[in-house]
């Protein structure tokens, strides 16, 4: 039976989550890009920080695995303990295959009382993935890897509520039929701004 939401969203108008799942390995940066990297920070003040972050950007899923985490460990002699301890700290850093868009959603209180629960629950039935609302998880990837949904506390957008990033972009004053709007114009490819 289709999802269907306040707004009448219908997951069948909207086919971004249907195919297989991609299995294959990701590729990911070689070992010869990470160590260009580090000898671009080396000496630098939150040298750490900046590889790891210019290493997630590097990878086409913008993550970091685990093999990744192994090399920077060895070629910087630091502790893979002390590296996972900051990816998994800041949650700019990603542990899995991020989509090729990434949609924040804000979960503040001012944002809360002004529909972004409801946005989510669009986005779930948009991109099949009401397991995900349910579960109580932060983030979510469709199986085609085309979308990424993250929860956030925060933007400090308040007084612009409901507020959504969607990559990189932020839009205030979201609406379901703009948010949708806008996922479809992804989904088949369109630009990434309005």
């Amino acid at each position: 039976m289709p999802c269907t939401t306040t707004e009448g969203f219908n997951n069948e108008d909207l086919a971004v989550h249907g195919g297989p799942m991609n299995t294959s390995v990701m590729p990911a940066v070689s070992e010869q890009q990470i160590l260009e990297i580090i000898n671009r920070f080396q000496g630098k003040p939150g040298a750490l920080l900046g590889i790891l972050e210019t290493v997630q950007e590097s990878n086409p899923h913008k993550y970091l695995p685990e093999e990744t985490l192994q090399l920077i460990a060895k070629h910087t002699g630091t502790p893979l303990s002390r590296i996972y301890s900051l990816t998994t700290f800041y949650s700019f850093f990603n542990l899995q295959p991020q989509g090729e868009h990434i949609i924040l959603v804000c979960r503040g209180t001012a944002c809360h009382t002004r529909g972004s629960r409801v946005l989510l629950e669009d986005l779930s039935c948009l991109l099949d993935c009401s397991a995900f609302l349910e579960s109580g998880e932060n983030t979510f990837t469709t199986k085609d890897k085309k979308f990424t949904i993250k929860t956030v506390a925060c933007f400090g957008q308040c007084a612009l509520a409901p507020v959504v990033s969607i990559d990189g972009v932020i839009y205030s004053r979201m609406t379901s039929a703009r948010l949708k709007g806008i996922i479809e114009k992804l989904a088949k490819g369109g630009k990434k701004h309005e």
